[in-house]
């Protein structure tokens, strides 16, 4: 199996958690500050594994920059009032667009963007990767 191969395996396996844990809190806990701030840590992975999937052998300082980048883009989009709209007509939008700007999600986003990259880089073969 190649490095890429490897690599796009875990990040297989990285998104189907997040998105496993992520509506699994969703249902247990709907609407809390838990299942918010869940959410604002596990869309990252996602967003970083399904990154990872497209592009295997980005450097994991990209990966990172691209999902941060995508992260602080659908929050900004988030201040149009159209996801908050859309989720009212079809609620799992929430789940991806979420519904309101808080910029506090930007920060929760930059802490599992960069996490989710140290990560990868420490475990792959080249630890050089982050530079």
């Amino acid at each position: 199996m190649t490095p890429a191969t490897r690599r796009r395996a875990a990040a297989l396996v990285a998104a189907v958690v997040s998105v496993g844990t992520g509506l699994g809190i969703h249902l247990l806990a709907p609407d809390t500050a838990v299942s918010d701030v869940a959410g604002d840590l596990l869309y990252p992975i996602l967003v970083y594994a399904l990154v990872v999937l497209v592009g295997p052998r980005l450097p994991a300082l990209a990966v990172s920059a691209v999902t941060l980048g995508w992260c602080v883009a659908v929050e900004a989009f988030q201040l149009t009032g159209l996801p908050e709209e859309w989720a009212a007509a079809f609620p799992p939008v929430v789940l991806v667009l979420g519904t309101v700007f808080d910029p506090r999600d930007i920060a929760v986003y930059a802490v599992a963007a960069i996490g989710a990259g140290l990560v990868d880089a420490f475990t792959r073969p080249r630890r050089a990767d982050w530079g």
